[in-house]
């Protein structure tokens, strides 16, 4: 399992050198489009909203939009300059909490921490003390420049940090419509579906799960790959690519070659004839 950032895990005086990895990954089943009568790629170009052409990558520039097509321009220089300010590769615990305090609306993205270099035993020992207190670290963390809240856990003998939302970040729930304050309803109604969620209530087992969607899809495309059907190429010839200077340098002068080629044999037949 590869790292995303090497740092430091601190809390008081005590500093642990840590490495961060993703937990989590995306298993969704990624589709291309194509031109089905070419079965060739659909190429995405970004254009001007007001001319249609395309621009280069070193003519666009961040904006940010405060208005209806209003906007104040940030260089790269000016984000680079802020990220190099906050690109401090630190955890830094703020407090210690229950777990039960944080509703999982909170719960963003989970990153396993494993220590570094020198780190093993004061790893272990604030993994022994999360685990004897029953507490969990609120931290704050910075990923990708963006300064993130964080939650430290111990999950399956491994200190599990979980970024968090900020309250601010959070819709409340009373902005949500056609919620029902109050219904009546009766003793035997609310006993039946109690009777319910008991009759479905069972031991937490992740394993017990599955996408089926996703397996369903993927035994399609390997059902389809087995026979061979619906197997798409494109029609065409592919377009080479010049990426190397030296190889755009040396075609731009066979090409010339050539040309120059049929303007003197153009030459010379005219000559002849006349």
């Amino acid at each position: 399992m590869h790292s995303i950032w090497k740092g430091t895990l601190s809390f008081g005086l005590v500093n642990i050198p840590v490495k961060l990895h993703a937990a989590t990954e995306d298993k969704n089943i990624k589709f291309r489009s194509l031109d089905k009568n070419t079965n060739a790629p659909i190429q995405y170009k970004k254009v001007s909203s007001e001319t249609g052409d395309e621009v280069a990558k070193e003519d666009i520039v961040k904006a940010y939009e405060y208005g209806k097509n209003q906007f104040v321009i940030l260089e790269d220089e000016e984000l680079e300059e802020l990220k190099e300010k906050n690109d401090e590769k630190s955890v830094d615990v703020i407090d210690f909490v229950n777990l039960d305090d944080i509703d999982p609306i909170y719960f963003n993205r989970s990153y396993y921490l494993s220590p570094d270099s020198g780190g093993s035993k004061a790893y272990a020992l604030l993994r022994q003390c999360i685990n004897n207190t029953n507490k969990i670290a609120v931290a704050k963390v910075t990923i990708r420049s963006k300064e993130n809240l964080a939650v430290i856990r111990v999950f399956e003998n491994t200190l599990m940090m979980e970024s968090i939302f900020y309250p601010d970040e959070v819709r409340p729930a009373s902005d949500v419509p056609g919620v029902p304050e109050e219904t009546n309803l009766s003793a035997k109604e609310i006993k039946t579906a109690e009777m319910l969620i008991e009759q479905l209530t069972t031991t937490f087992d992740p394993s017990a799960y599955v996408d089926n969607y996703r397996l369903s899809v993927d035994e399609l495309l390997q059902k389809k790959l087995a026979e061979e059907k619906d197997i798409a190429k494109p029609t065409g010839k592919p377009t080479e690519q010049v990426t190397d200077l030296m190889s755009a340098l040396q075609a731009s002068i066979d090409k010339s070659k050539k040309s120059k080629k049929k303007e003197d044999t153009k030459k010379k037949r005219v000559k002849k004839a006349t």
